[in-house]
């Protein structure tokens, strides 16, 4: 289909359109190797000539059926109406040696008819970000959406960054996005939200998603035991074994929470956590503004357009989670797949999912055998008043010893890289602080080695700090991709210490926090 007038798009889950993107030159940047070998991709496939030209979207891909995604979305609160996939272009799915699917996506490969009034192309800028942390969170251990390649056009797009009427031409890119689905709660928002005559596609689409990415639910018999009593009486009892759709919903409110908490974990903020945004996989998806703590502050956010009510800043993350669930359930409720109390009993879950994960991660952290409600209240308040980086305090902690015997005046030694400028009450605060944890420390049993072994691996030494994703993206679009590849190497082992890499673990340089690094807007 080659109508790209921009339009409501009716009784229909995506729309055929081919990219029409137009191109002068492609050139691959940079591509996953781990992204590859899910797909069966030899590396050679990557030195072809018509493989930039391929994945630029300006030569189609051979029995490919390219389509955008139809998706609604509340967006800051708000119902949005449909939304869509403005730059987005699915070339297919593939079904790799072990039968598992994978689709590809190009994002920045031209107009659909859901671009509204925008152009449908991506700048190097943010494709940039995208490839580098859809990988960095892969490694990290975050669920997220893959990125196999990076290309640029060789064509230029104007942008107004700043949103002060000064657009300027930035190079042009796109980055092939890879997901088991691209599938978000918006998927199925678009068409509840349009009545009775389309409650039927939400039905449809639902027993699609749960065929091929929840295979187990169609199955499911009394005796896998998912029975819950939410009250008392009678008709207090969710029976998730005699509603596959009840037992989806529950499934999706677990994968999110978990995925909440693992952002909280290393300190990621998403930026955009609009319906729209939110996988029904639980994958981290669509990168637009985002960023990694570095001073640890819980009302931080990458959005510039999220800066006066900061309804997605860090620590808003979990309620935004639950508060998206709940616009979820209203949906697949109004398709009348799940009733009132299956509904409550997803969010309930959702909440016992979340705490479980999040305290068993900052237990990990901290290295410690159970979780301490206080120790880590009383920690994450320090930090926020000295504004203490949170991927390097947490990387340092591993050194501290349990010996109770250590000199007050040294406890605080291991962590000095990170206590910067405190006065002398902030000290006692913090020696106060580390006494406790020593305590609870030395009554484990554990050795402080097998303790930092253990610490580090869940405390990443090296996180995609946007300064560095800056300072790549600056020398890219002088055409130095050299710095993409390195970041790109150095995180695909966060959790290792990598010797000459040092200076990827460093605090943000003072340039860092000037206008335009890390603060995006949506449409970037």
């Amino acid at each position: 289909m080659t109508d790209l007038v921009p339009r409501e798009v009716l009784h229909a889950c995506y729309t055929r359109v081919s990219p029409s993107i137009e191109v002068e030159n492609p050139q691959l940047v940079a591509w996953s190797h781990s992204v590859a070998e899910l797909l069966d991709l030899d590396s050679k496939e990557f030195e072809r000539p018509d493989f930039p030209v391929i994945f630029s979207g300006a030569l189609p891909l051979v029995r490919a059926m390219p389509y955008a995604q139809c998706y609604g979305g509340h967006q800051f609160g708000m119902w949005a109406g449909q939304l869509g996939d403005g730059r987005a272009i699915s070339l297919g799915e593939v079904l790799n040696s072990k039968s598992e699917r994978w689709e590809l996506q190009l994002k920045g490969a031209g107009k659909t008819p859901y671009s509204r009034f925008a152009d449908g192309l991506a700048v190097l800028r943010s494709s940039i970000r995208e490839f580098l942390c859809s990988e960095a969170m892969h490694s990290l251990g975050i669920p997220t959406t893959r990125a196999l390649c990076l290309v640029t056009t060789g064509n230029y797009v104007a942008r107004d960054m700043f949103y002060d009427g000064n657009p300027k031409d930035e190079p042009g890119a796109i980055v092939c996005r890879v997901a088991q689905s691209f599938l978000r709660f918006g998927s199925y928002q678009i068409h509840a939200s349009r009545g009775k005559e389309d409650l039927d596609i939400v039905r449809t689409l639902a027993d699609y998603t749960i065929h091929h990415h929840f295979p187990h639910l169609e199955n499911i018999s009394k005796s896998d035991s998912l029975s819950f009593i939410t009250g008392e009486g009678d008709d207090s009892v969710v029976d998730l074994t005699s509603n596959k759709y009840a037992a989806w919903v529950v499934g999706v409110a677990e994968r999110t929470a978990s995925l909440v908490a693992r952002w909280q974990g290393v300190g990621f903020t998403h930026g955009v956590l609009n319906t729209d945004n939110m996988s029904v996989l639980g994958l981290t998806i669509d990168y637009g503004p985002f960023g990694f703590l570095d001073a640890f502050d819980p009302s931080y956010t990458p959005n510039t357009t999220d800066l006066p009510g900061r309804r997605y800043c860090f620590a808003n993350q979990p309620d935004i989670g639950l508060w998206n669930i709940a616009q979820f359930t209203t949906t697949l409720s109004a398709a009348k797949l799940i009733n009132d109390k299956e509904a409550n009993y997803a969010m309930e879950r959702y909440g016992t999912k979340f705490m479980d994960e999040y305290q068993a991660i900052m237990t990990r952290k901290l290295g410690l055998q159970k979780y301490n409600k206080q120790l880590i209240s009383e920690l994450l308040k320090n930090m926020s008043v000295d504004k203490v980086d949170y991927t390097n305090f947490f990387r340092l902690l591993s050194n501290i010893k349990a010996d109770p015997t250590i000199p007050e005046d040294e406890l605080l030694i291991p962590l000095k890289a990170v206590l910067l400028d405190i006065g002398k009450e902030r000290k006692d605060a913090w020696t106060s602080w580390v006494q406790s944890y020593i305590q609870e420390l030395s009554a484990n049993d554990i050795s402080d080695e097998e303790r930092k072994i253990s610490m580090n691996s869940v405390n990443p030494k090296y996180i995609l700090r946007n300064y560095l994703c800056q300072s790549a993206i600056d020398a890219a679009e002088q055409g130095d991709f050299e710095e993409v590849h390195r970041l790109l190497k150095v995180m695909e082992s966060p959790y290792d210490d990598q010797p000459g890499m040092e200076k990827y673990a460093r605090l943000p340089p003072a340039w860092a926090y000037r206008p335009g690094v890390g603060m995006l807007s949506c449409s970037s």
